[in-house]
């Protein structure tokens, strides 16, 4: 069996005010998964985030990235396989020119010259945005600064692409585009997300995190028809939403 993309197992964490956040989370993805993270704001989402690639630690259980702890010994490894793309792009971008973010992580890894300008030239072309190289961030818009957020994190060529609420505060057209360049991309997705309708239009599987635990792990349209699943775990889809009307993935 070839290593998973990630592999969590019996993972615990409570904050030092002893607010426990996680009561032993099990889960494991493949590669090439696109896999949704769901649940009720306070559920421990973003707590787990933390742990994918070493912010938060110290508490009990494993994680595994490739087959790589998370751990201090394979930390810069981790930190290049897991990139995490934030809600906000502007929490992400902090350079002059869009090249000069892509550029930021593989330049701090080490790489330079031509070998470094065609790892930025490859990232934006994946997120269509190959035309904007010299453009500054605060000149787009916000989609195109999304999708600027996530060549940053391509540049690093990593195992997991961890997304943070990916299509908030987007216009339909950008929604879209997002959508599409996820859909084009050969690494492993975790996307955290309150919009079910957008996790049922990427993600063939979803995770329910509920009050610290794994409360459901399945097909996405069978987890989202089920109202009662949904209706423990504070999970509504809009008004009129049919999850049958969507093919999921594809």
């Amino acid at each position: 069996m070839t290593e998973a993309s990630l592999e969590v197992s019996g993972l615990a964490f409570a904050y030092p005010d002893g607010h426990q956040a996680l009561f032993g989370v099990d889960f494991r993805i493949e590669r090439g998964e696109r896999v949704a993270l769901l649940g009720p704001n306070g559920a421990g989402k973003t707590t787990l985030v933390l742990h994918l690639n070493g912010i938060l630690g110290g508490g009990t259980g494993s994680v595994r990235v490739a087959g790589l702890p998370v751990d201090r010994t394979h930390m810069a490894e981790i930190r290049r396989r897991v990139g995490i793309v934030f809600q906000d792009p502007d929490d992400q971008l902090f350079m002059p020119t869009v090249r000069e973010d892509v550029a930021f992580g593989p330049a701090a890894a080490g790489l330079k010259g031509a070998e470094l300008q065609a790892r930025v030239e490859r990232a934006l072309e994946r997120v269509g945005m190959a035309g904007f190289q010299d453009r500054p961030p605060h000149h787009l818009s916000f989609g195109q600064r999304r999708r600027v957020a996530v060549a940053t994190v391509l540049a690093m060529e990593p195992e997991i692409l961890v997304l943070d609420e990916p299509s908030s505060n987007l216009d339909p057209a950008s929604r879209r585009e997002l959508a599409d360049i996820l859909r084009s991309l050969d690494v492993t997705v975790l996307m955290v997300t309150h919009d079910l309708p957008y996790a049922l239009e990427l993600c063939p599987r979803s995770l329910i995190l509920s009050e610290g635990v794994i409360a459901a792990d399945g097909p996405t349209g069978e987890l989202l028809g089920d109202g009662a699943l949904m209706r423990a775990h504070r999970l509504e889809l809009p008004l009129g939403f049919d999850p049958r009307s969507v093919t999921t993935g594809a």
